[in-house]
């Protein structure tokens, strides 16, 4: 940390004894029932200012080791910083790899020799990474500290690998990356720097990798999900068992558009039809599947974006998509066409009004991730500053009368679920070859408890090559809704401990068997295995596997 950073640090986060005497007054008045806010406010520091949370979370927890105080879950939700960060049901931990070349040419991706294609060193995620040099276990340890410091729970890790194109990184590199990415999970190790090697030659020995996974399956920070980032045309049979051997369970993908012509003039490097068997070949093998989709690039128009918009939902089917706006920057080789006049950025208010009309169109299985890059505004040089967007655009659509139905607007968050109130709910629809099910526990509001994904792969479905998924119905994922609870812990009204993600894995195989398959197959994250194990599946090669009925 930077020794100015440093200093502020302790400067609003150091607990003298004096402040320690204050959080713990304010924190019995909290217990009994007063506003945190109000409560903070009302009791000053001598020296001027207040205490905040991450104080309080931190005099909790102290007072509860030492016996002053019990453990109280409810006090510990009320004084958390940022709740929505987990009420996912998961903490997501996101690191970047080191600046490395990327086979992609796209005109409007930022070029900066100080980090990964496509990242800015001032960007929010970016700027720890740069801290830590790339390192992987020093970001991941340090998040997962930071976080805890907030008083969220931190026993269920999405891991999300950033930083460029994961696939083009030489082999030895990744794997070494992802093995001290679990050594910083898996609890505190010694330094372990990339060794160097020639290219080609694996950095680790024969089941290091393996070893790690196997001390996750019961470790303080379980992986729940394992995210990397690359291109359709980085797709094959021999990536997907590779990705499979890291632990990887969802790739995000940049799609950007699905117009030939329009990937042409940006320079994209592929075609419409690379993306589409990319998406078929990642969902044949039980991928969670994330696409990115880029509105006003070079050639495009507000009403073309909206036809190409619609594209995503024939074939392609998402499950998760981000929405990036195409952000003119200065070290961008679109910024060049827009000098010469070639290339106008869209208006706020032309943003605004094109995801307010296309985001009500989303299908309820898939999830809006994002709307807008994390880029700060002194980086675009012309169109839409605004970081908002979404805030934006949900006030536009409330302003319209309209409401978008996609998985993350119908989160049940932290609202407590009554189980004997859910209806249970089989969203059928066709990605290419596959035939889906999003089948849910939806409340009598319409919001989301938990859902699994089943793929049932057609005759027409890309092969594989992977034993464990010959004959087998796919589960792709298993997620239940709200404020993510530590392993073991329970609360009344909480969704992720109703039980309902046996009762869904249970409607799973039934579907299957009613379609004919013999077989299921999980794309189980490693940390989540024991859960899979426990109902039934066993460790196949890649997957867990099961004799359906």
């Amino acid at each position: 940390m930077h020794p100015e950073r440093r200093e502020l640090w302790r400067e609003t986060h150091l607990l003298t004894p004096d402040k320690k005497e204050l959080a713990r007054t304010v924190l019995e008045e909290i217990r009994r029932g007063r506003d945190v806010t109000r409560t903070l406010r009302s009791h000053p520091l001598k020296s001027g200012g207040y205490l905040n949370k991450s104080m309080l979370v931190t005099m909790y927890h102290e007072m509860v080791a030492a016996g002053e105080m019990e453990a109280d879950p409810h006090l510990l939700e009320r004084i958390r910083m940022k709740p929505m960060r987990t009420l996912s049901g998961v903490t997501t931990v996101t690191v970047l790899t080191k600046p490395y070349p990327c086979p992609g040419k796209c005109i409007f991706c930022p070029t900066d020799v100080r980090m990964p294609k496509s990242y800015l060193p001032d960007e929010p995620g970016a700027m720890r990474a740069v801290e830590h040099q790339f390192d992987p276990y020093a970001q991941v340890r340090s998040r997962i500290e930071q976080l805890q410091s907030l008083g969220h729970p931190t026993d269920k890790i999405e891991l999300l690998i950033l930083g460029g194109t994961w696939s083009s990184y030489r082999r030895d590199y990744q794997e070494w990356f992802v093995k001290r990415c679990f050594d910083a999970m898996n609890g505190p190790n010694p330094p372990s720097p990339f060794p160097a090697r020639e290219e080609g030659e694996r950095g680790l020995g024969h089941g290091e990798l393996e070893n790690d996974h196997l001390l996750n399956e019961t470790a303080p920070h379980r992986n729940v999900g394992l995210v990397i980032e690359t291109r359709p045309d980085e797709i094959t049979p021999d990536e997907i068992r590779w990705l499979r051997h890291l632990g990887v369970t969802k790739v995000q993908m940049g799609a950007q558009s699905l117009d030939d012509r329009i990937l042409e003039l940006n320079k994209r490097g592929h075609d419409v039809e690379c993306t589409r068997r990319a998406v078929a070949l990642l969902r044949a093998a039980g991928f969670k599947i994330v696409l990115h989709w880029m509105p006003n690039l070079l050639g495009a128009t507000p009403e073309s974006d909206r036809e190409d918009f619609a594209r995503l939902w024939t074939d392609f089917c998402p499950d998760e998509i981000k929405i990036y706006p195409n952000q003119l920057l200065a070290n961008a080789e679109l910024y060049e066409y827009w000098q010469r006049g070639e290339f106008k950025p869209y208006t706020t208010q032309e943003l605004i009004d094109l995801l307010a009309d296309i985001k009500p169109t989303i299908p309820r299985y898939c999830r809006v991730n994002r709307v807008i890059r994390d880029i700060p505004s002194t980086n675009v040089v012309e169109g839409n500053r605004r970081t908002s967007l979404r805030q934006d655009v949900q006030d536009e659509m409330r302003r319209r009368g309209t409401q978008c139905q996609c998985v993350r607007c119908r989160e049940v968050k932290g609202k407590p679920v009554q189980p004997d109130l859910l209806q249970l709910d089989d969203l059928v629809y066709q990605a290419g070859a596959a035939e889906e099910h999003f089948i849910s526990f939806v409340t009598p509001d319409d919001k989301l408890a938990g859902f699994v994904r089943l793929s049932l792969p057609g005759k027409d479905s890309p092969q594989t090559g992977i034993a464990d998924l010959e004959g087998a119905a796919l589960i792709r994922e298993v997620h239940v809704y709200g404020q993510s609870l530590p392993v073991g812990a329970e609360k009344e009204g909480a969704a992720q401990h109703a039980g309902l993600g046996t009762r869904l894995l249970e409607e799973a195989e039934r579907v299957a068997k009613a379609n004919g398959f013999e077989r299921l197959a999980v794309i189980a994250a490693v940390g989540t295995r024991r859960y899979y194990l426990s109902r039934g599946f066993e460790r196949g090669e890649f997957y867990l596997v099961k004799k359906v009925g």
